[in-house]
Protein backbone atom coordinates (compact mmCIF):
# COMPACT_ATOMS: atom_id res chain seq x y z
CA UNK A 1 0.00 0.00 0.00
CA UNK A 2 1.39 3.41 -0.98
CA UNK A 3 1.21 5.76 1.99
CA UNK A 4 0.70 9.48 1.49
CA UNK A 5 -1.41 12.19 3.09
CA UNK A 6 -2.25 15.45 1.34
CA UNK A 7 -4.65 16.88 3.92
CA UNK A 8 -2.64 17.96 6.96
CA UNK A 9 -2.70 20.89 9.38
CA UNK A 10 0.10 22.29 11.51
CA UNK A 11 0.65 24.93 14.20
CA UNK A 12 0.30 27.55 11.47
CA UNK A 13 -3.47 27.00 11.75
CA UNK A 14 -5.33 24.56 14.02
CA UNK A 15 -2.88 21.64 14.02
CA UNK A 16 -0.90 20.37 17.00
CA UNK A 17 2.55 19.96 15.47
CA UNK A 18 5.09 21.95 13.49
CA UNK A 19 5.61 21.18 9.81
CA UNK A 20 9.04 19.68 10.48
CA UNK A 21 7.69 17.41 13.20
CA UNK A 22 5.04 16.25 10.74
CA UNK A 23 7.69 15.55 8.11
CA UNK A 24 9.81 13.55 10.55
CA UNK A 25 6.79 11.47 11.56
CA UNK A 26 5.85 10.93 7.92
CA UNK A 27 9.34 9.60 7.19
CA UNK A 28 9.16 7.37 10.25
CA UNK A 29 5.83 5.95 9.06
CA UNK A 30 7.12 5.30 5.56
CA UNK A 31 5.09 7.87 3.65
CA UNK A 32 6.28 8.59 0.14
CA UNK A 33 4.59 11.99 0.08
CA UNK A 34 3.27 14.45 2.62
CA UNK A 35 1.25 17.43 1.49
CA UNK A 36 0.52 20.37 3.74
CA UNK A 37 -2.88 22.04 3.42
CA UNK A 38 -3.17 24.86 5.94
CA UNK A 39 -6.56 26.54 6.25
CA UNK A 40 -6.81 29.56 3.97
CA UNK A 41 -7.33 32.92 5.63
CA UNK A 42 -10.95 33.71 6.46
CA UNK A 43 -11.97 36.90 8.18
CA UNK A 44 -14.66 35.08 10.17
CA UNK A 45 -12.45 32.05 10.84
CA UNK A 46 -9.40 33.54 12.51
CA UNK A 47 -9.68 31.08 15.41
CA UNK A 48 -8.68 28.15 13.18
CA UNK A 49 -7.27 29.42 9.87
CA UNK A 50 -3.87 30.84 8.95
CA UNK A 51 -3.46 34.58 9.18
CA UNK A 52 -2.11 36.33 6.10
CA UNK A 53 1.23 36.77 7.85
CA UNK A 54 1.33 33.10 8.83
CA UNK A 55 0.41 32.06 5.30
CA UNK A 56 3.62 33.68 4.02
CA UNK A 57 5.70 32.06 6.76
CA UNK A 58 4.00 28.71 6.09
CA UNK A 59 4.79 28.91 2.38
CA UNK A 60 8.42 29.74 3.06
CA UNK A 61 8.92 27.02 5.66
CA UNK A 62 7.34 24.26 3.62
CA UNK A 63 9.57 25.13 0.68
CA UNK A 64 12.61 25.11 2.96
CA UNK A 65 11.61 21.65 4.21
CA UNK A 66 11.19 20.45 0.63
CA UNK A 67 14.87 21.10 0.04
CA UNK A 68 16.05 19.83 3.43
CA UNK A 69 14.30 16.45 3.13
CA UNK A 70 14.30 16.03 -0.66
CA UNK A 71 16.28 12.78 -0.46
CA UNK A 72 13.90 11.21 2.05
CA UNK A 73 10.34 12.22 1.15
CA UNK A 74 8.35 14.28 -1.34
CA UNK A 75 6.88 17.36 0.32
CA UNK A 76 4.10 19.42 -1.27
CA UNK A 77 2.86 22.84 -0.26
CA UNK A 78 -0.90 22.93 -0.67
CA UNK A 79 -3.74 24.82 0.94
CA UNK A 80 -7.32 24.12 1.99
CA UNK A 81 -9.34 26.82 0.30
CA UNK A 82 -12.85 27.81 1.31
CA UNK A 83 -15.83 29.09 -0.63
CA UNK A 84 -15.90 32.25 1.47
CA UNK A 85 -12.23 33.16 1.18
CA UNK A 86 -10.97 35.89 -1.14
CA UNK A 87 -7.29 34.87 -1.01
CA UNK A 88 -5.16 34.05 -4.07
CA UNK A 89 -4.11 30.38 -3.93
CA UNK A 90 -2.47 30.10 -7.34
CA UNK A 91 1.05 29.74 -5.94
CA UNK A 92 0.33 26.48 -4.10
CA UNK A 93 1.12 23.00 -5.42
CA UNK A 94 -2.52 21.95 -5.05
CA UNK A 95 -5.79 23.15 -3.54
CA UNK A 96 -8.38 21.27 -1.50
CA UNK A 97 -11.80 22.87 -1.93
CA UNK A 98 -13.92 22.77 1.23
CA UNK A 99 -16.90 24.42 2.89
CA UNK A 100 -16.76 24.77 6.68
CA UNK A 101 -19.70 27.12 7.24
CA UNK A 102 -23.22 27.73 6.03
CA UNK A 103 -23.67 31.39 5.14
CA UNK A 104 -27.09 32.74 6.05
CA UNK A 105 -28.63 36.05 7.15
CA UNK A 106 -25.34 37.84 6.67
CA UNK A 107 -23.62 35.49 9.12
CA UNK A 108 -22.28 31.96 9.33
CA UNK A 109 -23.32 28.68 10.90
CA UNK A 110 -20.08 26.89 11.74
CA UNK A 111 -20.33 23.20 10.95
CA UNK A 112 -17.30 21.53 12.52
CA UNK A 113 -16.26 23.46 15.61
CA UNK A 114 -18.33 21.72 18.31
CA UNK A 115 -21.73 19.98 18.30
CA UNK A 116 -23.06 22.72 20.57
CA UNK A 117 -22.01 25.53 18.24
CA UNK A 118 -23.47 23.71 15.24
CA UNK A 119 -26.76 23.05 17.02
CA UNK A 120 -27.03 26.63 18.28
CA UNK A 121 -26.38 27.98 14.79
CA UNK A 122 -29.07 25.81 13.22
CA UNK A 123 -31.57 26.79 15.92
CA UNK A 124 -30.80 30.48 15.45
CA UNK A 125 -30.67 30.70 11.66
CA UNK A 126 -32.85 27.77 10.54
CA UNK A 127 -35.37 27.55 13.39
CA UNK A 128 -33.86 24.19 14.27
CA UNK A 129 -34.52 22.66 10.83
CA UNK A 130 -31.41 20.59 10.22
CA UNK A 131 -32.65 19.40 6.81
CA UNK A 132 -32.84 22.96 5.49
CA UNK A 133 -29.36 23.59 6.90
CA UNK A 134 -28.04 20.46 5.18
CA UNK A 135 -29.66 21.45 1.89
CA UNK A 136 -28.02 24.86 2.12
CA UNK A 137 -24.67 23.24 2.85
CA UNK A 138 -24.84 20.81 -0.07
CA UNK A 139 -25.93 23.62 -2.41
CA UNK A 140 -22.74 25.49 -1.53
CA UNK A 141 -20.36 22.69 -2.53
CA UNK A 142 -20.71 22.94 -6.33
CA UNK A 143 -20.45 26.71 -6.02
CA UNK A 144 -17.16 26.24 -4.17
CA UNK A 145 -15.82 24.10 -7.02
CA UNK A 146 -16.96 26.57 -9.67
CA UNK A 147 -15.36 29.52 -7.93
CA UNK A 148 -12.19 27.96 -6.55
CA UNK A 149 -11.39 25.33 -9.18
CA UNK A 150 -9.61 23.09 -6.66
CA UNK A 151 -7.73 19.86 -7.26
CA UNK A 152 -9.45 17.81 -4.54
CA UNK A 153 -12.99 17.92 -3.09
CA UNK A 154 -12.67 18.11 0.69
CA UNK A 155 -14.81 16.14 3.21
CA UNK A 156 -17.99 16.07 1.11
CA UNK A 157 -20.44 15.43 3.96
CA UNK A 158 -18.78 17.49 6.70
CA UNK A 159 -22.26 18.56 7.81
CA UNK A 160 -22.68 15.09 9.32
CA UNK A 161 -19.49 15.26 11.41
CA UNK A 162 -21.29 15.21 14.77
CA UNK A 163 -24.41 13.41 13.65
CA UNK A 164 -23.34 9.89 14.53
CA UNK A 165 -23.14 10.77 18.23
CA UNK A 166 -25.66 13.61 18.46
CA UNK A 167 -28.39 12.41 16.07
CA UNK A 168 -29.29 15.84 14.77
CA UNK A 169 -30.99 14.41 11.67
CA UNK A 170 -31.81 11.13 9.91
CA UNK A 171 -29.27 10.45 7.16
CA UNK A 172 -31.84 8.18 5.48
CA UNK A 173 -34.39 10.98 5.25
CA UNK A 174 -35.46 11.67 1.62
CA UNK A 175 -34.61 15.37 1.90
CA UNK A 176 -31.07 14.62 3.03
CA UNK A 177 -30.51 11.99 0.34
CA UNK A 178 -31.93 14.22 -2.38
CA UNK A 179 -29.65 17.09 -1.28
CA UNK A 180 -26.42 15.10 -1.39
CA UNK A 181 -27.30 13.31 -4.62
CA UNK A 182 -28.00 16.60 -6.35
CA UNK A 183 -24.68 17.98 -5.12
CA UNK A 184 -22.81 14.87 -6.27
CA UNK A 185 -24.41 15.02 -9.71
CA UNK A 186 -22.93 18.49 -10.14
CA UNK A 187 -19.58 17.76 -8.52
CA UNK A 188 -18.97 14.66 -10.61
CA UNK A 189 -18.90 16.82 -13.73
CA UNK A 190 -15.70 18.51 -12.54
CA UNK A 191 -13.68 15.30 -12.86
CA UNK A 192 -11.60 15.84 -9.73
CA UNK A 193 -11.24 13.34 -6.88
CA UNK A 194 -13.28 13.25 -3.71
CA UNK A 195 -11.13 12.62 -0.69
CA UNK A 196 -12.02 9.73 1.57
CA UNK A 197 -11.21 11.55 4.78
CA UNK A 198 -10.55 9.91 8.17
CA UNK A 199 -10.24 13.15 10.17
CA UNK A 200 -13.46 12.73 12.13
CA UNK A 201 -12.48 9.14 12.90
CA UNK A 202 -9.12 10.13 14.41
CA UNK A 203 -10.92 12.68 16.58
CA UNK A 204 -13.48 10.08 17.68
CA UNK A 205 -16.56 11.73 16.16
CA UNK A 206 -17.27 9.10 13.50
CA UNK A 207 -16.62 5.41 13.13
CA UNK A 208 -16.45 5.76 9.34
CA UNK A 209 -14.87 8.29 7.00
CA UNK A 210 -16.30 11.09 4.91
CA UNK A 211 -18.10 10.54 2.58
CA UNK A 212 -20.45 7.96 4.07
CA UNK A 213 -20.62 4.61 2.30
CA UNK A 214 -23.88 5.26 0.36
CA UNK A 215 -22.25 8.38 -1.07
CA UNK A 216 -19.09 6.50 -1.98
CA UNK A 217 -21.18 3.88 -3.77
CA UNK A 218 -22.95 6.65 -5.70
CA UNK A 219 -19.62 8.25 -6.65
CA UNK A 220 -18.22 4.89 -7.80
CA UNK A 221 -21.36 4.04 -9.77
CA UNK A 222 -21.11 7.33 -11.65
CA UNK A 223 -17.43 7.08 -12.47
CA UNK A 224 -16.06 9.42 -9.83
CA UNK A 225 -12.50 9.48 -8.52
CA UNK A 226 -11.17 9.18 -4.98
CA UNK A 227 -8.02 9.91 -2.99
CA UNK A 228 -7.22 8.91 0.60
CA UNK A 229 -6.55 11.73 3.10
CA UNK A 230 -6.24 11.96 6.87
CA UNK A 231 -7.28 15.58 7.49
CA UNK A 232 -4.48 15.25 10.02
CA UNK A 233 -4.22 17.68 12.93
CA UNK A 234 -1.68 15.63 14.91
CA UNK A 235 1.38 13.84 13.59
CA UNK A 236 0.40 10.49 15.11
CA UNK A 237 -2.73 10.52 12.92
CA UNK A 238 -1.02 10.74 9.56
CA UNK A 239 -2.76 8.29 7.21
CA UNK A 240 -5.11 7.39 10.05
CA UNK A 241 -6.66 3.96 9.35
CA UNK A 242 -5.91 4.27 5.65
CA UNK A 243 -5.33 0.53 5.52
CA UNK A 244 -9.07 0.12 6.19
CA UNK A 245 -9.94 2.43 3.28
CA UNK A 246 -8.62 -0.03 0.72
CA UNK A 247 -11.36 -2.53 1.54
CA UNK A 248 -14.01 0.15 1.98
CA UNK A 249 -13.25 1.62 -1.44
CA UNK A 250 -13.32 -1.78 -3.12
CA UNK A 251 -16.60 -2.67 -1.43
CA UNK A 252 -18.07 0.63 -2.65
CA UNK A 253 -17.15 -0.27 -6.24
CA UNK A 254 -13.83 1.50 -6.87
CA UNK A 255 -11.04 -0.27 -8.72
CA UNK A 256 -8.37 2.43 -8.33
CA UNK A 257 -7.60 5.63 -6.48
CA UNK A 258 -5.68 8.81 -7.20
CA UNK A 259 -2.28 9.72 -5.78
CA UNK A 260 -0.30 12.92 -5.48
CA UNK A 261 1.24 12.46 -8.93
CA UNK A 262 -2.25 12.28 -10.47
CA UNK A 263 -3.14 15.59 -8.83
CA UNK A 264 0.06 17.27 -10.00
CA UNK A 265 -0.14 15.86 -13.54
CA UNK A 266 -3.70 17.10 -13.96
CA UNK A 267 -2.83 20.51 -12.52
CA UNK A 268 0.16 20.94 -14.83
CA UNK A 269 -1.65 20.04 -18.04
Amino acid sequence: MILEDLHTHTTYCDGNDTPEDMVKEAIKKGLLTIGFSGHVYLRHGEDYCMSRENTKKYFEEIHSLKEKYKDQITILCGIEDDLYSVEDTSMFDYVIGSVHDIRVDGGYVTIDNTPEIFEQGVKKHFDGDFYTACEKYFESLPECMRQKKPDIIGHFDLVSKFNEKCNFFDENHPRYIKAWQKALDELLTFGIPFEINTGAMSRQWRTGPYPAKPMLEYIAKHGGKIIFNGDTHAKENLCYKHEELEKLAKDAGFTKRCYAYDILNRKNK
